[in-house]
């Protein structure tokens, strides 16, 4: 199920206005596609943000227009706390679209028990699918993945409909033999105090004797 959100039209674009909107609580966004021609909006802020903490994708535009969108682009702030412009891609519920869908580990590695290290190589792939069917993450179990082992695209099991467009080869997860750095450095600054420590204690006893 998709959210609703509501929108206004902007009249006026650029920098200047972009801000004003901002102040008042609003971001400025760009409805786009289907060959249609482009709509400049803008949509409250605390709206948009409940979208985005719901995980949805596809979202039911009201108010300045009506049509279903997926949220293609949303840019933030340095700090990743603001958003501060979003794009949104006209869609029909029935076609096939290509978007990125980030990975998510599910379970515990024999390996990384073993004291190897997990590597999430790919954080997202991309895939074909209807806009309904847009998952909010892929899963991907490690529960079988020794030291040395790996699991590639091919081996992800997608949500029903999806078709992978990343290359099924690619490599998604490795777990690799962890490298433990030598303690020898260590160990000799851990001696050199003492030396220290001793010799002032000489110096003392032999002043003291004097």
């Amino acid at each position: 199920m998709s959210d609703s959100l509501e929108v206004v039209a902007r009249t006026t674009t650029g920098t200047r206005d972009a801000r004003r909107l901002r102040r008042q609580g609003l971001v400025p966004a760009v409805l786009y596609g289907h060959g249609e021609q482009c709509v400049d909006l803008a949509a409250r802020r605390d709206a948009l943000e409940a979208v985005v903490r719901h995980g949805s994708r596809i979202v039911e535009l009201k108010g300045a227009v009506k049509t279903s969108a997926l949220v293609r682009d949303l840019q933030w702030d340095t700090f990743g706390v603001e958003p501060l412009h979003v794009d949104f891609l006209r869609v029909d519920k029935t076609e096939r679209i290509k978007v990125r869908v980030p990975l998510d580990l599910k379970g515990e590695s024999p390996g990384h028990r073993a004291g190897g290290t997990l590597n999430l190589v790919l954080h997202e792939i991309e895939i074909e699918c209807t806009p309904d069917t847009i998952p909010e993450k892929i899963h991907v179990p490690v529960g079988t993945l020794e030291i040395g082992g790996h699991i590639k695209v091919h081996d992800i099991e997608l949500p029903k409909g999806a078709k992978a467009i990343t290359h099924g080869d690619e490599t998604a997860v490795t777990c690799t033999v962890t490298a433990h750095k030598p303690e020898t450095t260590a160990a000799a600054g851990a001696a050199e105090p003492e030396i220290i420590g001793r010799k002032a204690a000489d110096e003392g006893e032999a002043a003291s004797e004097g």
